[in-house]
């Protein structure tokens, strides 16, 4: 009698960056799995524009060509960063150079999850009430890609360093497309940020972002909302029109203690893909994705794969921390010690940002 061999059949829960990036991975080497997604299309979420900073994915320059020339994962950014201003309450500075990219998030046409779900041959299966549990018992490995943290805060040991409300509009104005603006004020977001990412010539996306400690329990967020509108027409120096909005509260920012759990891999939120120090995390959720579908395939182990995603999460979040103790006053010499030559160094990638705030503060 022969003995049966057992089939590698793979679920992935969530049709995002991550679980969309590990069915790219699964079927360049012969695997196709089951895609299953809970919402009625890929990139069924708010819309909005994000940051891929160079200086923030290091030792990877150039993401787009990464992905594309080491992984196979072709990607279209919205448009190159050529210049980022901070501002602080009383100063700002001027960074130039090949700074990054901007991308399109959500239920935009030429989204970061559109562009994927187009290099996916296996079946999605959208408005899916498939659990994990069931997955578990149907599927030899399942990838658990759901676009929060939630399902992972509950199967397994999940550090949940901070949670953070948004919120943020696109507005109708006048903008240079690779010009990023960042603020750092505790008057618009206290013990975080505010940004403005030009989506095209007459678009951007604006938003405030900062963490639920109880000491920001006081504060309205529609009064630093219009704080911070208006700072954004004295800056831009123009009339905007707003549109879309949307808010986002109590997102967790975290990590999971053990990026596997048996033949479940946590990926993208479930990993802890979001650096905590401005909260994008597209590269770190991609490449979740991929080294699952690696793990998988016998090409490397995803603890040892993870361990250096795992490190940048650690000094994000000690970055995060040091900004979180200075008070409007530091920021201002913060951001006043980024002018020059010292700022092209941090984001050109010839200092160490993690330094930056030792170097420039007294």
């Amino acid at each position: 009698m022969e003995k049966e061999v057992l089939k590698i059949n793979v679920a992935i829960m969530g049709a995002g960056l991550a679980g969309l990036a590990a069915a790219i991975t699964l079927e360049e080497n012969g695997i196709n799995p089951s895609i299953y997604e809970k919402r009625s299309q890929v990139g069924d979420r708010f819309f909005n524009c994000e940051l891929l900073l160079s200086v923030l994915s290091k030792p990877i320059d150039d993401a787009i060509k990464y992905f594309a020339e080491e992984h196979k994962i072709f990607l279209q950014p919205q448009s190159n960063i050529r210049k980022l201003i901070i501002h602080s309450e009383n100063n700002s500075a001027e960074i130039t150079g090949h700074l990054g990219f901007t991308n399109l998030r959500g239920r935009a046409e030429n989204s970061f999850e559109k562009q994927l779900e187009k290099q996916v041959n296996s079946k999605i299966h959208f408005n899916s009430q498939k659990s994990y549990e069931e997955l578990l018992h149907a599927y030899s490995h399942v990838i658990l890609a759901t676009g929060d943290a939630t399902y992972a805060t509950k199967i397994t040991e999940y550090d949940v360093d901070l949670t953070v409300t948004l919120k943020g509009a696109i507005i109708d104005g006048n903008f240079d497309i690779d010009t990023v603006e960042a603020w750092l004020n505790h008057k618009f977001a206290p013990l975080g940020y505010s940004y403005l990412i030009p989506i095209t010539q007459q678009k951007a996306n604006i938003v405030i972002a900062y963490p639920d400690y109880p000491e920001n329990q006081k504060y309205d967020i529609n009064k630093l909302w219009e704080n911070f509108l208006d700072e954004i027409a004295v800056i831009i120096g123009q009339n905007f029109k707003m549109k879309r909005d949307f808010e986002v509260t109590r997102y967790i920012i975290g990590k999971s203690k053990y990026p596997r759990i048996g033949n479940t891999f946590l990926v993208g939120n479930n990993f802890g893909s979001i650096m905590p120090f401005l909260g994008f995390g597209q590269v770190a959720s991609l490449l979740t994705g991929i080294y699952a579908a690696h793990d998988i395939c016998g090409l490397g182990d995803y603890t040892e794969l993870t361990s250096k995603l795992v490190s940048s999460y650690h000094e994000s979040l000690t970055l995060r921390r040091t900004l979180e103790k200075l008070d409007n006053a530091k920021l201002d010499i913060l951001v006043k010690g980024l002018k020059g030559k010292v700022g092209q160094k941090v984001f050109n990638g010839e200092f160490n940002y993690l330094k930056l705030i030792s170097k420039l503060l007294p």
